[in-house]
C-alpha cells in the first residue's frame, strides 16, 4: 500500500512540474491577479487528483487540466465573495519592454485573453480551442481576429 501512495505522489509531482506554468498562465490571463491565479492553480490540481478517470495520455491530460482551469476561473467570477470585493492590484514584475504588451492584453475582455493565451502560449489550433471552450470554431476564429485587432490599436507605436 505504501508503494502505491509513493507512486501517486511521484506521478503528481511530475504532472505539477510539467503543467503548473501552463495552468497558472491561463488562470492569470483570465483573472488578472497573481494571488487568485495561485488559488486557481491549487484548485485545478486538487480537482484533477480527485477525478475518477484521469486520462492516460499526455494530450488528454493537458486538455483536461486546461478545461478544469477554465471552469475554475469561470467559477471564480461567480463566487459570492468575489462579487462583493474589489480586485487586488497585480504585483507581478514584468520586464519593462513587455509591460505595455502585458497591460494591453490584460485590458482585453476575458474571452479575448483566453483565446490569445490558448493559441499563442499553449499552441492550440482554432479547432482545438473551440473544443476546449465548447464553442464553434468560427466563433473562436473571430474572437482571435478581434483580439489581434484590439491589440494592434492598443499597441500602435510600441516597439518590440
Amino acid at each position: 500500500m505504501g508503494n502505491g501512495i509513493s507512486f501517486q505522489r511521484d506521478e503528481t509531482a511530475v504532472l505539477f512540474r510539467r503543467y503548473a506554468d501552463t495552468v497558472y498562465r491561463l488562470a492569470y490571463a483570465r483573472v488578472k491577479n497573481q494571488y487568485d491565479a495561485d488559488d486557481i492553480l491549487q484548485e485545478v490540481f486538487l480537482r484533477f487528483l480527485r477525478s475518477k478517470n484521469p486520462p492516460q495520455d499526455e494530450e488528454h491530460t493537458k486538455a483536461l487540466l486546461l478545461r478544469i482551469t477554465l471552469n475554475c476561473s469561470k467559477s471564480f467570477f461567480t463566487t459570492a465573495a468575489r462579487r462583493h470585493n474589489v480586485p487586488l492590484t497585480d504585483t507581478v514584475a514584468q520586464p519593462p519592454e513587455n509591460r505595455e504588451t502585458l497591460d494591453a492584453v490584460l485590458r482585453l475582455p476575458k474571452k479575448y485573453r483566453t483565446v490569445l493565451h490558448l493559441h499563442y502560449y499553449c499552441g492550440y489550433s482554432i479547432d482545438e480551442i473551440a473544443e476546449l471552450l465548447r464553442q464553434n470554431p468560427s466563433t473562436v476564429k473571430s474572437q482571435l481576429h478581434r483580439a489581434r485587432e484590439k491589440l494592434r490599436v492598443a499597441l500602435k507605436g510600441v516597439e518590440f
